[in-house]
């Protein structure tokens, strides 16, 4: 049996979802400063915090994405749209290799 050759780029891509949680958890979770004294550079700092939590919250699902075409893979379903049924368009597969969704039903979702 041929691996899928998406497979190899899917586990790079997890791999550095998780080397880049790790960082931002590093800057998030673990402060080691308290707050600047002066309310506006308070209020910078919060924001970039702010930030950074919406970025861990996308790459948490990247994550999710890509774990699930992983699993996919795996089962023999990667390239079939988990909405339709219907084939994934190579090119797609290429641009989004976690795509689970044909670019119709994707249209449909957003």
């Amino acid at each position: 049996m041929t691996e899928n050759p998406a497979k190899a780029v899917l586990e790079e891509m997890l791999a550095s979802i998780h080397e880049r949680r790790e960082k931002l958890a590093r800057h998030v979770h673990h402060r080691e400063e308290p707050l600047p004294q002066d309310f506006a550079e308070q209020a910078v700092e919060l924001e970039n915090s702010e930030t950074m939590l919406a970025l861990e919250q996308e790459l948490t699902e990247k994550e999710k994405e890509t774990a699930q075409a992983l699993a996919r893979i795996e089962n023999g379903t990667y390239g079939v749209c988990t909405k339709c049924g219907e084939e994934i368009s190579a090119g797609r597969l290429q641009a989004l290799p976690a795509a689970g969704l044909c670019i119709d039903c994707a249209d449909l979702e957003s």
